[in-house]
């Protein structure tokens, strides 16, 4: 009977600190402070699946409303394989990446990708920026310290 309500009260203990160690971690968490001058990030399509389409505008869109990045942040939106839908004519996304370019957003497409998949610059908007190879952008801003974001 004292060997089960020292198990017991043993039990008990164990729980307590689990519970006191739980919160102690819990408090002592600070969500990340914005302490540069700048930021550049680089977000990269390349889907045409409509919901990744959507997903990277959304993303772009609540990142520049993140009140520790305002006016802090350099944004390059970079396609290449099915991600050039995007950037493609008269789709469904002209006025969000119109109002995305407003607000500093850089638009990047890969000429490998126009090259392989038979597609002019003319069938793209006007105000895309271009690139010889999507891949080696990323490599190239990932060495000069840029966040590679992939919805």
């Amino acid at each position: 009977m004292k060997q089960g309500i020292k198990i017991a009260m043993l039990i008990l203990a164990l729980v307590a600190v689990n519970i006191n160690a739980q919160k102690s971690s819990m408090e002592e968490f600070q969500i990340a402070k914005a302490n540069r001058k700048s930021y550049q990030a680089m977000y990269v399509i390349n889907e045409s699946d409509k919901t990744k389409m959507d997903a990277v505008i959304r993303n772009i869109g609540n990142v520049l409303e993140d009140p520790r990045l305002k006016g802090k942040l350099k944004i390059v939106l970079l396609a290449f394989g099915g991600g050039v839908e995007i950037f493609k004519k008269n789709n469904a996304y002209s006025s969000q990446l119109l109002s995305l370019k407003e607000k500093g957003v850089i638009f990047l497409q890969c000429e490998n990708t126009l090259q392989e998949r038979h597609i002019s610059k003319e069938e793209l908007y006007d105000f895309i920026h271009y690139t010889p190879s999507g891949n080696g952008e990323i490599i190239l801003r990932k060495y000069e310290g840029w966040a590679i974001v992939k919805p």
